[in-house]
């Protein structure tokens, strides 16, 4: 898709709002909804536009090549490639690294943010993925695992805005950890753990409230020991997972969507997302892209290449309407974040909006109500 920086005044289609779908007229002014017009429609009934709130991506570690690790010009890289495929707010998220290289990678995102590109989703902040995991369960996360403290925390937190850590309950001292960030409004998930069921419980209780790409790097589900899986599935609210069909069997993804209400989707991609086969980093490894994945060398999956646009199709080949697909890409992780001024057309809202077409494809992405990608036109309703 073509890129562009037009303000229209207004857009025009099927309208996926709080309420349902309109058929009408979204209004624009100073970047935000402030209108929204039409009668009560059925998109299967007409072939115009779909016009849905803009993705938010909370787990991203790179794309088009870059990856967050690298720094500045890397966040502005990925943030600019996850544009084009209508994720218009995102998380840039790090790796499991030695505590210089983490607190130079906060530097160089909170320069970025000092001065982020007009032309790329818009960057929240900070998805803390490690160091704080078990390093039995690392994945494809460096060896580099450490037990947080919370001195430690809050020298990180003044240097950039971290708005999610991902750690791993059992370790020694986090569930105290976990309290105090919930205390400080930072959201807590649950992963690379081998934590038990009742950990994750006691996590729960102290404030954590949500799991990293549920079912991938945490102990799984079994009738006599329910495991990091069993608690989430009981006892979650909030979780991400991904969807592109292969770190999760779409009958898992069924049995999530069944038990935690607001369960969102997340990409984890990597620098290969929106580019060819080949060699690409993941922090200080080298991973390759080839067979639609993303590997280590003794194939160990290493994120993916999965952009939010096939996202959202992927939910909707697993049976959810568009307008619940769309939720769990745009309104719950929104909520997750307590950001309730995106991830919906509403009046108030931030007008952050992508356009697709009757077969799902995407065609235009606007941010802040500008159109930054594809085309310059919505036809009229």
């Amino acid at each position: 898709m073509s890129l562009s920086t037009q303000s229209p005044s207004s857009l025009r289609g099927n309208l996926l709002t709080p309420d349902g779908w309109r058929l009408g007229e979204l209004h624009v002014d100073g970047g935000r909804i402030c209108r929204v017009e039409g009668p009560v429609v059925d998109p299967a009934d007409n072939d115009l536009p779909r016009l849905l709130p803009g993705f938010i991506d909370l787990h991203v570690h790179g794309g088009g090549g870059a990856d967050a690790m690298e720094g500045q010009a890397a966040v502005r890289t990925l943030a600019e490639t996850h544009l084009r495929f209508g994720t218009t707010s995102l998380l840039a998220t790090t790796m499991t690294a030695r505590r210089d290289e983490v607190r130079r990678v906060l530097g160089e995102i909170a320069a970025y943010l000092e001065a982020p590109s007009t032309r790329a989703a818009r960057v929240l902040g900070v998805h803390l993925e490690g160091p704080y995991i078990n390093p039995g369960k690392l994945g494809a996360q460096p060896a580099h695992a450490q037990t947080a403290t919370i001195e430690e925390l809050d020298a990180l937190l003044a240097m950039a805005p971290i708005k999610l850590i991902t750690l791993a309950p059992e370790l020694s001292g986090h569930a105290e950890v976990i309290r105090y960030l919930s205390d400080r409004g930072v959201r807590v998930q649950l992963g690379h753990t081998l934590g038990s069921y009742e950990e994750g419980v006691e996590a729960l209780a102290h404030g954590a409230c949500g799991f990293t790409h549920l079912f991938n790097a945490m102990t799984g589900l079994h009738h006599r020991k329910p495991g990091m899986v069993g608690a989430a599935l009981a006892h979650a609210e909030y979780a991400e997972l991904i969807p592109d069909l292969l770190h999760v069997h779409p009958g898992a993804i069924r049995a999530a969507l069944r038990c935690i209400p607001r369960l969102y989707a997340v990409t984890d991609s990597t620098a290969a997302a929106g580019m060819p086969d080949g060699e690409y980093r993941l922090g200080e490894q080298s991973v390759t892209k080839c067979l639609g994945g993303v590997r280590l060398a003794d194939g160990t999956l290493a994120g993916s290449t999965l952009t939010m646009d096939q996202a959202l199709r992927n939910f909707v080949t697993l049976g959810l309407s568009l307008a619940e697909a769309s939720d769990r890409l745009s309104r719950f992780p929104a909520d997750f974040l307590g950001r309730h001024d995106i991830g919906r057309l509403s009046v108030d809202a931030r007008a952050d909006v992508v356009t697709l077409d009757a077969e799902l494809n995407l065609v235009s992405v606007h941010v802040d109500g500008r159109l930054v990608c594809g085309e310059s036109h919505v036809p009229h309703a």
